[in-house]
């Protein structure tokens, strides 16, 4: 395994992102909405460094096969909270083609929140191929297959406190 960003070089970024999205959110009590299983890590670091009051909920999506992404895109687990006319910024591991994010932003903009931001850990601009503004990013990387950190390789390695690519990737 080579590690891609340490977790000294995580910690002080999610703090980064932590003091901005505060500043962003004062006096606005924000839901985070956690893309699982990726992010639920990213979420509990950035959430305790977060100053503002907010509150958290969850949707768990699918769109991987092994290292690749399938191109359908299917919720597995939808939201708990009625987010109409909330603020809401949605917290996710990493982004690449963004027809995950894409399909995510198009289902919440249904449900007529005030605002939609994105936050995401990693980004993968060379990928995309769905056009996404991303309000808050934690790392850009190269096109590697990556694990550590929350993200997984067939359910493993979610527990590593880096971000790292597997060998021959």
């Amino acid at each position: 395994m080579k590690k891609l960003i340490n977790q000294q070089a995580i910690e002080r970024r999610v703090k980064e992102l932590a003091r901005e999205i505060s500043l962003d959110y004062e006096g606005r009590n924000p839901v985070l909405v956690c893309v699982l299983k990726g992010a639920f890590v990213f979420l509990a670091d950035l959430l305790r460094e977060i100053v503002v009051p907010v509150e958290i909920d969850f949707l768990s999506i699918t769109s991987y096969t092994g290292r690749q992404s399938s191109g359908v895109v299917r919720l597995n687990a939808d939201l708990t909270i009625n987010i109409e006319g909330r603020d809401v910024l949605i917290v996710e591991d990493i982004i690449d083609t963004g027809r995950t994010i894409g399909y995510i932003l198009e289902n919440l903009k249904t449900r007529k929140p005030r605002s939609l931001a994105i936050c995401t850990l990693l980004n993968k601009s060379d990928k995309r191929v769905v056009d996404i503004p991303l309000d808050y990013v934690g790392f850009e990387i190269p096109s590697r297959f990556v694990v550590g950190y929350g993200l997984d390789f067939e359910n493993q390695y979610r527990n590593l406190k880096y971000i790292g690519v597997i060998h021959g990737e």
